[in-house]
């Protein structure tokens, strides 16, 4: 038996926008992804948009008793800004009552709420100044954090401020998956300086206005390995973990930016606008714990041309196909649980061995009505076998000393994903998209004798 330390937290994580629904109801204004549906529905999954999606909405009395019966202790959603305050200042009582109710109902149920405030949902009113990168921005998110505290502080014990800020970075500035959608390399950098200042001044509300509990930031984090030794593939891993990784590790737990991630933007011409308090705001304000959100490793070779000044992350690396990869075929996503063990050992190593959890770990699948039984229960053994291999490499990290408290899956029941719809479902619930129906799959009731082991056999 392969035991997990006492009061881990096993659980399953999304997002408002995800699963709520409602997404134009009960007092709530458009975001980024409802206005975006509304002007270009065509490039959403089989017109699939963020209006209805799972229905946690009117669902959650009865989910957060589906979490009960497959023993999760814990749960990660985050609270809808465009909800909570549609415009930017006035606060919502609809909003509030339900958030409440919500989380109340999660208590009840031994469920440990963990709320997260940014899940790529910005503000339409926002967006329109500019989004992030707007200074506006900054302000706006720390009023919003901080209204979130003292609605909520008595009912939260663990806060975080974004979901893996650099995708919508990369996603909305640099590849298109998110709006606005435009490819601008300066834009970026200082869409992400303008986060994590946001990010900085909800921490330092959070500190100043002495509420119980944590706060934290959830980070998407791929290990880079390089193709080779050379030392072209060499400098190209350094740069790529230095522009994903580091750019808001360092800041969020050691309060500086790396040196040599500065010189690089430098030489690029690509440093942000930075205000005269700014670094020192960062460096007053470390977070409390971590979120690590892992699916897939990161290869990357040398590239093969280079612009100089760089026009795009590809000038820095490149991709790099490893041959002998296990590939989920349905995302296109290398399977590499020992990259978690990377993880776990970095942490440890380079970041005091500052308290993190798993924040989002899954494997999402197509057409999984293929795997239905007689019963009409999904034999997603593919899943189980997933987390398994997952759980195997975080435990060994654990008894080297890496201080992990917790481990969420993506997600809970099958939410919607963005561009992609529900193409791929994640959920150990499955969900019926004619009726909100909920269904247990094989790998909840596996989840459940996992928690009730605190341990993998």
């Amino acid at each position: 038996m392969k035991k997990f330390p006492e009061h881990f937290l096993w659980g399953a994580a999304t997002s408002a926008p995800q699963s709520e629904g409602h997404g134009s109801l009960n007092g709530k204004s458009p975001s980024t992804w409802d206005k975006w549906y509304e002007i270009n529905p065509e490039k959403f999954q089989k017109n699939q948009g963020p209006e209805h999606t799972s229905n946690m909405y009117e669902n959650y009395i009865e989910d957060a008793k589906r979490m009960n019966d497959i023993h999760m202790n814990s749960f990660r959603t985050s609270i809808a800004w465009t909800r909570l305050l549609p415009d930017g200042k006035t606060i919502n009582p609809e909003a509030v009552t339900f958030y409440r109710n919500y989380f109340h109902e999660l208590h009840s149920n031994g469920v440990k709420p963990i709320i997260n405030l940014f899940h790529f949902d910005m503000p339409w009113w926002l967006m329109e100044k500019g989004g992030w990168e707007s200074r506006e921005s900054v302000d706006a998110f720390a009023f919003y954090a901080e209204t979130c505290f003292e609605l909520f502080g008595d009912l939260v014990e663990y806060w975080t401020t974004f979901n893996e800020p650099m995708v919508h970075v990369e996603c909305g500035y640099l590849y298109g998956y998110h709006y606005p959608a435009i490819h601008d390399l300066k834009k970026a950098v200082q869409v992400a300086f303008h986060t994590i200042m946001a990010h900085t001044m909800a921490v330092k509300a959070f500190k100043a206005g002495k509420y119980s509990g944590k706060i934290g930031i959830i980070l998407n984090v791929s290990p880079c390995y390089p193709k080779s030794h050379s030392t072209e593939d060499l400098r190209a891993a350094e740069l790529a973990d230095l522009l994903n990784t580091k750019s808001f590790l360092d800041p969020a737990v050691l309060g500086i930016f790396p040196q040599k991630l500065i010189e690089c933007l430098a030489d690029n011409q690509l440093l942000p606008k930075v205000e005269v308090q700014d670094l020192h705001l960062i460096q007053m304000n470390p977070v409390d714990f971590i979120g690590m959100n892992y699916y897939q490793p990161r290869r990357v070779q040398a590239p093969a041309t280079v612009n100089h000044p760089a026009v795009s992350p590809a000038d820095f690396y490149e991709h790099y196909d490893w041959p002998d990869k296990k590939i989920n075929p349905y995302r296109g996503w290398e399977i590499y649980p020992e990259a978690l063990y990377d993880v776990a050992m970095m942490i440890k190593d380079q970041y005091n061995n500052i308290p993190w959890f798993v924040s989002e770990n899954g494997m999402g699948v197509a057409d999984e009505e293929r795997f239905m039984d007689q019963t009409g229960m999904i034999q997603d053994d593919y899943r189980i076998e997933f987390m398994i291999e997952h759980l195997q490499q975080l435990h060994k990290g654990i008894e080297a000393g890496s201080n992990c408290f917790g481990y969420h899956t993506w997600t809970f029941v099958d939410c919607w994903s963005w561009l992609n719809g529900y193409n791929n479902r994640y959920g150990f619930y499955r969900l019926d998209l004619e009726n909100d129906q909920r269904t247990l799959k094989k790998s909840g009731i596996w989840f459940k004798e996992l928690i009730d082991r605190n341990g993998l056999l």
